[in-house]
């Protein structure tokens, strides 16, 4: 099982759960999710998966997973639209400015748009330039990285967990401390969508 080899060969090169997640700008909870079976990354997180763990595409799966699984997850690439800018930080406001359309592989484009990072808070699993597809959803799980609007405006991109009355949001740069909003802060919480992917705009 594609798993098994994802979890064998991240054992091999002594990195945790987590700290594979960062270099892929994903949650623990979704390499665990792969490595338990209970999801699967489609054909082009499956290439992003085996440049994070060094080592060639094939030696995650095999070829009837190559050419079977991971093509049936493969849409073909969309046109998705590039909506503005979002701070990897705080305290700066989210902008909205039509930045032309980029490629994706997702099967509904009208669900999806991309946002132009800035800001180092997110590093270095997402840089500042980097372009970040967010789905469009209200909701977001413990563990999530989503696109959050707060206070008088204001955006960012944040790992999102939620106890109880209380949300934090943190960065991956522990430089960064982590935001957390109670009462009247978390009622002028907005989700905008949740990060699915995110790559290098060059």
């Amino acid at each position: 099982m594609i798993g098994q080899r994802i979890k064998a060969l991240r054992k091999e090169r002594e990195l945790s759960q987590s700290a594979l997640a960062l270099r892929m700008g994903l949650t623990q909870q979704a390499i665990g999710k792969w490595e338990t079976g209970k999801s699967s990354p489609d054909y082009h997180m499956l290439v992003r998966l085996a440049h994070a763990l060094g080592v060639e595409p094939e030696l995650l799966f095999d070829s009837a997973d190559f050419f079977g699984v991971g093509r049936e997850r493969y849409y073909g690439e969309q046109m998705v639209p590039v909506l503005g800018v979002v701070r990897a930080g705080y305290g700066l406001p989210a902008e909205e400015e039509a930045q032309g359309r980029e490629p994706a592989d997702v099967r509904d484009p009208s669900q999806y748009f991309y946002l132009v990072v800035q800001g180092d808070s997110m590093e270095p699993g997402i840089k500042d330039k980097d372009l970040a597809l967010i789905r469009k959803q209200s909701i977001l799980e413990d563990g999530d990285l989503g696109v959050v609007v707060y206070g008088d405006g204001e955006g960012t991109i944040k790992r999102y967990h939620r106890k109880g009355d209380t949300v934090a949001l943190q960065a991956f740069n522990p430089a960064y401390e982590t935001l957390i909003l109670a009462g009247e802060d978390l009622e002028r919480l907005y989700i905008i969508g949740k990060v699915v992917e995110t790559k290098t705009r060059w």
